[in-house]
């Protein structure tokens, strides 16, 4: 049988990165997202009552991670790892380019591991996992955030019956999110203890859908499935979105919600000696 295709195009997902921080000014980045997620993220790491020597953060966009830690959760040392390298490259001062499922990090180096919002585009999940187990020191902990299943549900509603109506059929564009559920079996296969999951819910109000549209492209966020059609959305179905997407969920101001789901993902790695 044929090779299974990679859900993601890659190298499409970099360009697009890339693509939102060069010629941009990361002072009016639509970042709002990335900063939210992670200070609910941070949130969390003060509750827990012990030190971090060094820690990695996976995916870490521009470094708003970074530059929110700021010393809190214990943490003395904080290396970035993002896969664009002009994303990487303001994600100073300690930040390397790199694959989230190919980490450039001897085995048991980090006592803790961070992501937000980043993962969801991560080709093979469970690698992933097993690289971030692998870089764990004994008893390290795993702190991630990511969209869940109802993230964008608006769009993807206004988007699919806009298509059907207009085209006959429906084609992929929004990626697929994981569950509560299945992001705790896939800790527990992992090799993981103590897994947690939880999900917050933000909702972002725009005037306009299409501005929503443009922060997702700004972001660095916009369709990079493998499958996706390949033509340009036509205008005829983007219009018609647009007006679906008003139609449907605009509120009596106006105003049209965007949902996104955030995932909280803890657990930590099995201390031997425990």
């Amino acid at each position: 049988m044929p090779p299974t295709p990679p859900l993601f195009d890659r190298p499409l997902l970099l360009h697009r990165r890339e693509r939102a921080v060069r010629g941009a000014n990361p002072a009016k980045a639509p970042d709002f997202l990335l900063r939210e997620a992670a200070e609910r993220l941070l949130d969390r790491l003060s509750d827990i009552r012990r030190g971090f020597p060094l820690a990695l953060d996976l995916g870490a966009h521009t470094g708003q991670l970074a530059a929110m830690l700021n010393g809190r959760g214990g943490v003395e040392t904080l290396v970035s790892v993002e896969p664009a390298p002009a994303m990487a490259a303001l994600a100073a001062p300690l930040a390397v380019a790199a694959d989230e499922e190919r980490l450039p990090f001897a085995d048991g180096v980090a006592d803790l591991v961070l992501s937000c919002m980043s993962l969801h585009w991560t080709e093979d999940f469970p690698a992933m996992l097993a690289e971030v187990f692998r870089v764990l020191k004994p008893g390290g902990l795993f702190l991630a955030s990511l969209p869940g299943e109802d993230t964008l549900c608006e769009l993807r509603d206004s988007l699919a019956r806009a298509e059907l109506e207009i085209d006959g059929g429906v084609s992929p564009r929004v990626l697929p999110m994981l569950t509560i559920k299945d992001a705790g079996s896939l800790l527990q296969a992992a090799g993981f203890a103590e897994p947690v999951v939880d999900r917050d819910r933000l909702t972002v109000e725009y005037r306009a859908p299409m501005r929503l549209l443009t922060d997702l492209r700004a972001m660095g966020e916009t369709n990079a499935l493998t499958q996706r059609r390949k033509s340009p959305l036509k205008r005829g179905v983007l219009f018609a979105a647009l007006a679906e997407y008003h139609q449907r969920y605009a509120d009596a101001r106006g105003l049209t919600p965007a949902t996104f789901d955030i995932l909280t993902l803890t657990a930590w790695k099995p201390d031997a000696a425990a």
